[in-house]
């Protein structure tokens, strides 16, 4: 942890994988926290892709940065006397990028999830062990006002010892649609929603409660994309025929409406590694599931009844964790519905058009209720975020690049082994997935307790 009165070393970091992802911690560095550190080097297979970073950085504080290859990222921390590496890639190579830094002699952030397999988790948790060098998990959602109040209900006692917790997750036809046109459709790269997008649920779920999860039961599969799934076979309803008569497909992404997104995955970049950004959520060879529920044990006899579902007409997500004493609930609208604006793309943001939304029954906000036994319920009250992830990405960005704040009751700051919990919730999901069965997470066989 680091004292606010001491002052702090500006770190030398490479980003490894340049993709949109890495976008968040490339502005950080260049602008709010462009004093704690410095990008001194990137580590990534597509050049076009990187130079679009090298391009903002180099205008922003001048100066140019090496590329690397990511067989050579040794020579890269070697070279450019890296303290830190940012792991942005796709989550398959986690796991190498992640123990390679270890080894030698960088400290890693890492983005969820941690790795895409059990196996690969593994490989981690062995470099940290062999290493001691610090490993920290980016667990946005964790900053966001919401979530930390919810926290703070919990830990203060408000509703006693969590016996029971139901957490329902919709991704809308933007958001969700989006898993099915990017490498997030082949399941060994990203090791499907259960651990590429739930880590960040299971996560909360760990942090909220402070409790360890044992057993997962899962259910589910693609119910809704692909090519032979219910909206290949259900006909359009009104409102998509006549956004079609419009000539808006509203099941596609079309790169030249977003400069950036072009510039990172257009055609310059396809003609590298033939990437495409944008295929269709149609395809026959889409491999990830769509439609999901689990049963999860945790110690001390609570348990998790979760649902994710990734083509649901808007966006947000309800949590109850009822406890000893009461109940809490936890209602957030992300996006109340999908609209779409003049060239046809679809309105990303509600925050920032509220008018588009004005009357909806199901309006952008959020709204936390707690209620004790025997006595009315009562409205908690919830901060203000700032940027994105439900307003929790700046306070991320503080803990990350400045040292976690000493005094931070809510234990915001997540490292491997907050990493290894949450994943391992979807690899024992996709293992009951495959056998139907139950999987206690100490047979994952990654080598931390889960008892």
């Amino acid at each position: 942890m680091t004292d606010p009165a001491t002052p702090r070393e500006r770190r030398r970091y490479a980003i490894l994988g340049t993709g949109h992802r890495a976008g968040m911690y490339v502005n950080a560095l260049i602008s709010a926290h462009v004093e704690d550190g410095e990008i001194v080097a990137w580590v990534e297979p597509n050049p076009v892709r990187a130079a679009v970073h090298e391009a903002r950085v180099s205008t922003a504080v001048g100066g140019t940065r090496p590329l690397y290859a990511p067989e050579d990222l040794e020579k890269a921390i070697e070279n450019e006397r890296v303290d830190r590496v940012i792991v942005t890639s796709p989550d398959r190579t986690h796991a190498d990028l992640v123990s390679r830094a270890l080894r030698a002699g960088a400290d890693v952030v890492v983005e969820k999830p941690l790795a895409a397999t059990a196996e690969q988790a593994r490989q981690i948790v062995d470099a940290v062990r062999e290493t001691g060098r610090d490993v920290a998990m980016t667990f946005n959602y964790r900053y966001s006002p919401r979530n930390a109040a919810l926290r703070e209900v919990i830990s203060r006692g408000e509703i006693g010892d969590v016996l029971a917790v139901h957490f329902d997750w919709a991704l809308d036809t933007v958001h969700g649609a989006d898993y099915f046109r990017r490498w997030h459709r082949e399941k060994d790269v990203s090791g499907g929603l259960l651990v590429h997008k739930s880590s960040h649920h299971f996560d909360l779920v760990n942090w909220w409660t402070g409790l360890v999860p044992r057993r997962v039961f899962a259910a589910g599969g693609r119910r809704f994309y692909g090519d032979d799934a219910a909206h290949a076979t259900y006909e359009p309803n009104d409102t998509e025929r006549e956004l079609r008569a419009a000539g808006i497909d509203p099941w596609a992404l079309d790169l030249a409406q977003n400069p950036y997104l072009n510039a990172l995955y257009g055609p310059e970049a396809q003609a590298v590694d033939g990437y495409r950004r944008n295929r269709s959520v149609f395809d026959p060879d889409i491999e990830l599931e769509d439609t999901l529920a689990l049963v999860v044990e945790y110690e001390k006899g609570a348990v998790l009844t979760y649902s994710l579902v990734a083509h649901s007409p808007f966006e947000g997500y309800r949590v109850v964790v009822t406890g000893t004493r009461g109940r809490a609930e936890l209602e957030v609208v992300e996006r109340g519905s999908v609209a779409f604006g003049e060239q046809g793309t679809a309105v990303i943001d509600p925050s920032a058009t509220p008018d588009a939304w004005a009357g909806d029954p199901r309006p952008f906000g959020e709204r936390l209720v707690v209620q004790r036994h025997w006595e009315r319920a009562r409205e908690w009250p919830i901060g203000k975020g700032i940027g994105g992830h439900g307003g929790g990405d700046a306070f991320l960005l503080r803990d990350v690049f400045t040292g976690t704040p000493a005094d931070d009751p809510l234990g915001r700051a997540a490292g491997y082994l907050d990493g290894v919990r949450a994943s391992s919730v979807g690899y024992a999901g996709n293992r009951s997935l495959a056998t139907g069965e139950p999987v206690a997470l100490d047979d994952l066989g990654i080598g931390v307790p889960f008892s």
